[in-house]
């Protein structure tokens, strides 16, 4: 196994809110490596803390009210970004790890052309002119399936459509060659061949540049034929983390069970979707226990009391933060009736 290119250990983001009801654990003791070439997907519900470890891993966590506490670890070839001054950070983000922000309507500046948008990283942390960072952006925007490039470098967001300024999102983020790519919900708002075009698009240059991706979703099927490993987060915590194949081959957290039933068949058209019952408990008060046990099928008593720790569940690579996996008779006992 090579070294991670990013490693992050027992990482909490905290939020304090201002309406009386107490501290957010948004993120709250996460761990994950990233390898270098591999596409991990990081996966879960909206609201279980995915797009909050993305955004603390660059430090862009507004403080107040959000903070990073004390004993967490966020390393980049060895070095702790969360320990880097401010100048040494700023080096790193945007040029060596970069990362493309949910709705990209929202994150372009709609009062700059596309160009001055893309060219703008590789002016700062490269030092080139206006001239060659055009030119690069240019190139850019052609790489990113963009036509007539030279002519769309003047245009402005509102006269993209959605996948376009997606492809810009992509060009912006990819301009420095960075290491890591960090790309979070890539398709959401897309239509299903826009959505394939743009993963399509992501594994080519990831190929071509040789980097590092934490894709973060909520669906599953765009996991399936994109990462080489899974992190399953459920209230800010990691579930379950395996390979691809063997998380759709047999996932361990009843969670992760869920989400894989709740995904349409084409072999089973008639079949009704399944559902998990229940709703993402608010993070300012986790239940005890196990987290996922008031929406659990199989919870006992012991769940509702202990909090499991992640445990290897026999599988290669394979962990479920579960109780079920050191007493999977039963599971096969509530399967058989």
């Amino acid at each position: 196994m090579p070294d991670p290119l990013l490693r992050v250990r027992d990482l909490r983001t905290y939020f304090v809110t201002d309406q009386g009801g107490g501290t957010a654990r948004a993120v709250d003791g996460v761990s994950f490596d990233l390898l270098p070439g591999e596409t991990l997907g990081l996966v879960g519900e909206s609201g279980c803390g995915k797009t909050v470890t993305s955004l603390s891993i660059l430090r862009l966590i507004p403080e107040p009210p959000g903070h990073v506490r004390p004993g967490s670890v966020i390393e980049f070839e060895g070095r702790d970004l969360l320990t880097l001054p401010p100048r040494q950070l700023r080096a790193i983000r945007g040029n060596r790890i970069a990362m493309i922000f949910q709705e990209p309507m929202t994150s372009l500046n709609p009062v700059l052309t596309i160009g001055d948008q893309v060219a703008e990283a590789a002016i700062v942390h490269q030092r080139l002119t206006r001239a060659a960072a055009r030119a690069r952006a240019i190139d850019m925007l052609r790489q990113v399936g963009i036509p007539e490039p030279a002519e769309r470098v003047d245009h402005y967001p509102h006269q993209l459509s959605g996948g376009m300024r997606q492809r810009v999102m992509i060009a912006m983020a990819l301009i420095c060659r960075p290491q890591i790519l960090i790309a979070d919900e890539p398709t959401t708002a897309l239509d299903v061949t826009i959505q394939a075009q743009i993963l399509e698009l992501l594994r080519r240059l990831q190929q071509q540049l040789g980097m590092a991706v934490l894709l973060i979703t909520h669906d599953l099927g765009v996991v399936a034929g994109s990462a080489d490993r899974v992190v399953v987060m459920y209230a800010g915590q990691v579930v379950e983390t395996a390979p691809t194949r063997a998380l759709f081959a047999s996932p361990g957290h009843p969670y992760t069970e869920g989400l894989m039933a709740s995904i349409p068949r084409l072999d089973r058209p008639r079949e009704r979707l399944h559902s998990i019952p229940g709703a993402v408990p608010a993070a300012t008060a986790w239940p005890t226990g196990c987290r996922f046990h008031p929406r659990c099928p199989y919870a006992w008593d012991k769940c509702r009391t202990e909090a499991p720790p992640l445990l290897e569940t026999g599988q290669s690579g394979q962990q479920a933060r579960c109780w079920l996996v050191t007493e999977p008779a039963r599971r096969a006992a509530r399967v058989a009736s």
